[in-house]
């Protein structure tokens, strides 16, 4: 992770926290004071790193903004398949194809396969990307476990494979997951998941939410035909192999509540966040 990309973070970091602790919205100036930074600059690292003003994208990170996505960007999962809200409406263009592991293969945890891995930056902080031949098979974020501790958890999904550090191998395929994220064009992500058969049917219904829209998990276990598994359903959830790309950012509490994250919820509220601020129609105003 470069140094700039790294300070940019935690500045943003920071100024989500500070938000999270406040009552009521923090000004330009506010802000910019905390990060030891002139307005201007402050202004200039926050819209370049999410592409909105602070202050507009604070509307979106204030403790109510999940109730208010449930209120406003509720979808269910047969409307967004009806109208063509998921593939190429997703994460602004940007294109998966995807496909699960053969039973067979499933059995083997990955035996006689070769995972390429490396570190990388992305919108949401320091992350690591894994990739078969076939494609990108584990994602996480990293800010909040520690490398290494997030590391060990994506070999285990794989406790059979060969794992090799490779990022020169990595680069490209990173660049097709985050690109689109980043503001620039992204090729196309193709996923290799491995996952029991009722998780691969959780994570598919999670390709079927829209940019800027959420669901609850009682909605996606409707939606798979399983109405009374919701805490299943939110186990699978948890289980998401590649986080972002798959978005189980998207699922919510039928309270409003974020409910949990993988990889910390900081992550999951950046988000979501993101995703509403630069959706919004007004959102370059």
């Amino acid at each position: 992770m470069t140094e700039d990309t790294r300070y940019h973070y935690h500045v943003i970091r920071r100024a989500i926290d500070l938000i999270d602790a406040a009552e009521e919205p923090l000004s330009l100036e506010a802000l910019a004071a905390r990060m030891q930074m002139s307005p201007a600059h402050f202004q200039r690292v926050f819209s370049r790193w999410v592409g909105v003003s602070p202050k507009r994208y604070q509307q979106y990170l204030a403790l109510g903004h999940a109730r208010a996505l449930l209120r406003d960007r509720f979808t269910t999962l047969e409307t967004a398949q009806a109208v063509g809200l998921s593939g190429a409406g997703r994460l602004h263009d940007l294109f998966l194809t995807w496909e699960a592991m053969a039973p067979g293969e499933f059995a083997m945890g990955g035996a006689g396969l070769t995972i390429r891995w490396a570190g990388v930056d992305s919108p949401f902080g320091p992350a690591i990307v894994m990739a078969t031949d076939r494609g990108i098979c584990g994602l996480g974020f990293t800010a909040e476990t520690g490398e290494e501790a997030a590391l060990a958890d994506l070999m285990s999904r794989w406790p059979g494979a060969a794992f090799v550090e490779d990022a020169a191998a990595i680069a490209p395929l990173a660049a097709a997951a985050f690109g689109a994220g980043a503001g620039a064009g992204a090729g196309a992500a193709q996923l290799h998941l491995i996952g029991a058969p009722f998780q691969i049917k959780v994570w598919e219904a999670l390709l079927a939410i829209p940019t800027g829209h959420v669901t609850t998990y009682s909605e996606i276990a409707r939606a798979i035909g399983s109405p009374r598994a919701a805490r299943a359903v939110g186990t699978a959830v948890g289980r998401n192999p590649v986080s972002w790309l798959i978005p189980c950012h998207r699922a919510l509490r039928r309270s409003g509540g974020l409910g949990g994250y993988h990889w910390g919820l900081p992550v999951k509220r950046a988000m979501l966040a993101w995703e509403a601020a630069t959706t919004e129609p007004a959102a370059r105003a």
